[in-house]
């Protein structure tokens, strides 16, 4: 079994390595400069709105003197932090409030002059203040504020009927709801729900109190009144460059042009960039050219389903999607096979080969995502495909085992007494005779795959994934359709395309053996 067991593993680094080679090949092309080199400055943000743009902003004023790359929403705080510990991005645009209490745990570090020292010690540094704060608070309707006299944060402890919607980070940030709830003597059970999606919420009454950053354009908008935090219990939240310490020597001249962005963005300007892709529908990438650029930043860019769903994009995101699972399902096959195989000949370890892949498959697909950022030392891809891989398992290991269990005994037994060997056996008659309930397995495989790597988006492995992720920070639905529909489309594909091969494959076995 040990040269199998090299042979599997030999099998398995292939077919991830050409996969990330073939997916570093066929990410978007990079803005392009020629002065600082050859190397690649990844730029990364997080996935809301803010983020994207001036993310869109740190990549085009770098863009004319180095390659660069934006790895756009690649999740909350955590994900965006460890690439860039682990060097998948050299920079990103972040709050200092954030960098305190979130990132260093240290609530007295306020000036960024203490986070810059305290950050050094992990190879990271704090710069360019960008000219505007965008600190958390709560809001609630603006007829709720008037009726119920809600005006500072203290008055929400006297209406504990109010609901709260508060989005995922929010709730478990060190500057979040745990220490809010006590500060403010807060016994509300707040619900779960995406930062995007919270708006609407509350615009449709389903809600009563969100969490909102004070740049949010949807504030204006609905008409909401923003609460005053009358004991002082967020930190303040100007937008800083959180980098890898030694991008100025990398990269002198990209670095120099950054450093002219110190002052430039006003919180109103702000507002009114998040305004135009939220409310306007405009693209990052043309807010924040209008914004280098001195030109105005609205202007509706808004069109239909269609336009949305095949523009120019669709393509490479659709080779991104197939790459992603293609590739895991192969690789999931390589490996489950002779995993069922072993537990099908095995009886002792049969118990402890499903339960290990039982096991995988019940990890939530974000924090499998999120663990193996630091274990492999890279976003995109390579981690998308493993956690793929390992989500394809199940249905193959367990499909196989299921199938060589139903080969008929007197079957296994002829093939015994014609003197095959045990491996002759496997292969012409057992394999053979398992096959359709194994294709079953690798089709349940892959159709799951299909609709699990859009998940892979939140670590910037692209795909159908990145304008889901896109359009639940905007709350867009449109945009949310023109990514879920495509891949909902790929998994019927799926599913027709191992339907006929089964039929093509089986069906005529089928009616030979009714002719005989």
């Amino acid at each position: 079994m040990r040269p199998m067991h090299r042979a599997l593993c030999r099998l398995l680094v292939v077919i991830f390595a050409c996969a990330a080679a073939v997916a570093q090949a066929d990410e978007g092309a990079p803005h392009v400069g020629p002065q600082d080199g050859n190397a690649v400055l990844h730029v990364g943000s997080k996935r809301f709105t803010e983020s994207y743009i001036l993310g869109e902003i740190l990549a085009q004023t770098a863009a004319p003197y180095a390659k660069v790359e934006h790895k756009q929403g690649l999740g909350n705080t955590a994900i965006v932090y460890e690439a860039l510990q682990s060097g998948s991005i050299d920079l990103y645009a972040e709050y200092t409030g954030t960098i305190a209490l979130e990132i260093l745990k240290q609530p007295g570090a306020t000036s960024p002059a203490q986070l810059d020292a305290a950050l050094a010690l992990h190879g990271l540094g704090v710069a360019i203040p960008l000219g505007f704060n965008d600190g958390y608070a709560l809001a609630v309707r603006g007829a709720d504020a008037k009726v119920l006299h809600l005006q500072k944060l203290s008055d929400l402890a006297a209406h504990p009927q109010l609901r709260f919607g508060l989005s995922q980070e929010f709730l478990g940030r060190a500057d979040g709801w745990p220490g809010l709830a006590r500060t403010y003597g807060l016994a509300q059970q707040p619900l779960s729900m995406d930062h995007g999606l919270a708006y609407t919420a509350i615009a449709q009454k389903q809600v009563d109190v969100i969490d909102i950053y004070s740049t949010d354009a949807q504030i204006a908008k609905l008409g909401l009144t923003v609460l005053a935090d009358d004991r002082n219990y967020f930190p303040h939240y100007d937008a800083v460059i959180l980098y890898r310490r030694d991008l100025p020597q990398r990269f002198p001249q990209a670095w120099a042009a950054l450093q002219k962005l110190q002052g430039r963005i006003a919180a109103p300007q702000m507002i009114a960039m998040n305004a135009a892709a939220e409310l306007d529908g405009r693209s990052f990438d043309a807010i924040a050219r209008d914004f280098l650029h001195g030109t105005a930043t609205r202007g509706s860019a808004h069109t239909g389903l269609w336009a949305r769903t095949f523009d120019e994009h669709f393509w490479t995101l659709t080779r991104q999607h197939v790459l992603l699972v293609l590739v895991s399902l192969a690789a999931g096959c390589a490996l489950g096979l002779p995993l069922g195989v072993l537990a099908a000949r095995a009886p002792r370890l049969r118990q402890a080969v499903l339960t290990v892949v039982g096991v995988l498959q019940t990890i939530p697909s974000l924090a499998l995502l999120a663990m193996l950022i630091p274990l492999l030392g890279v976003i995109g891809t390579v981690p998308a495909l493993v956690a793929l891989f390992v989500y394809s398992l199940l249905p193959i290991v367990r499909n196989t085992l299921t199938g060589l269990e139903e080969v008929p005994t007197g079957l296994s037994q002829a093939a015994v007494a014609l003197g095959l060997s045990a491996r002759q056996r496997l292969l012409h008659v057992e394999l053979p005779l398992a096959a359709p309930v194994i294709l079953a397995g690798v089709k349940t495989a892959a159709v799951t795959n299909v609709g699990t790597a859009t998940i892979a988006a939140f670590i910037g492995a692209g795909g159908y994934g990145e304008r889901i992720s896109t359009g639940l920070a905007l709350n867009d639905h449109q945009l949310l359709l023109a990514g879920a529909l495509p891949a909902a489309l790929l998994a019927i594909l799926t599913q027709w395309g191992f339907d006929a091969a089964e039929y093509l494959v089986f069906g005529r076995r089928r009616r030979a053996a009714a002719r005989a």
